[in-house]
Formats: structure tokens, C-alpha cells, sequence
């Protein structure tokens, strides 16, 4: 369940660093009864980043899939890439 605090309680910084790590998921924050502000720990933005990162790959290769229809054999290709970057 996500958690929602209101904008006062930023005052207490460190309360708000150790929720960010012990949860590992955003914080909301909010002003006059509204969202605001996202707080999160490094690691949870690295981790929502590299997330994003894989959606948009999978994305490209689905749209490039869609345009041509070519499947390629994973042996074959990996074995190409093994010749290419290894011998």
C-alpha cells in the first residue's frame, strides 16, 4: 500500500530517508490535501529507471517485430555475437 504523507512531515528528514529504504517503494507527499511531491530512496530510482529502460527495449523490439515479421533463431544469433565479440 502506497505510502501518503503530508508536506510537514519533510521537516523530519531523516524519518523520511529511513521509510524511503525500509519500504523501497515511493513515498506521496502532499499539500493542502493534494499530491505534490514523490520522495524516493537512490536505489529505488535506479531500480524504477532500469524498469523503464527494459520496457522501452522490449517496446523497440516488438515495434520492429510488427514492421518486418523476421524472427531470428537465438542459437544462430548467439552464436554470431560469440564469433563477433570473442574470437
Amino acid at each position: 500500500m502506497p505510502q501518503i504523507r503530508p508536506i510537514t512531515d519533510l521537516r523530519n528528514t531523516n524519518e523520511i530517508s529511513e521509510l524511503c529504504h525500509a519500504i523501497k517503494e515511493p513515498i506521496f507527499i502532499t499539500k493542502n490535501g493534494y499530491g505534490d511531491l514523490v520522495v524516493m530512496s537512490i536505489e529505488t530510482y535506479e531500480e524504477l529507471l532500469e524498469s523503464a529502460k527494459m520496457d522501452r527495449s522490449i517496446s523497440e523490439a516488438e515495434a520492429e517485430y510488427a514492421a518486418n515479421g523476421q524472427l531470428h533463431d537465438a542459437r544462430t544469433a548467439l552464436a554470431s555475437l560469440r564469433r563477433k565479440h570473442f574470437e
